[in-house]
């Protein structure tokens, strides 16, 4: 049985359609702060990065770093 750690930061952009896009980025820098998050956010919308279904990324909504510790219970036999 094991226990994994994964950590993301998951960056949320508002669209022109009123909808949430979201891109999750894995591993982020343990060192990271949030005036180079919004730098790089505020860097997408401004550039147009993304074109979505629901239009154009208009600004920024959250973010978030987000760690999930599994710990696996159960080992299923090996065939």
């Amino acid at each position: 049985m094991a226990t994994t750690n994964i950590k993301v930061v998951r960056l949320s952009f508002a669209t022109e359609g009123g909808k949430a896009f979201t891109i999750t980025i894995p591993n982020p820098r343990e060192d990271l702060n949030q005036a180079e998050v919004l730098t790089v956010m505020n860097t997408i919308v401004s550039e147009n990065v993304f074109q979505t279904t629901s239009g154009a990324l208009t600004g920024i909504r959250d973010v978030k770093i987000i760690d999930t510790i599994t710990e696996d219970l159960f080992d299923p036999p090996q065939a």
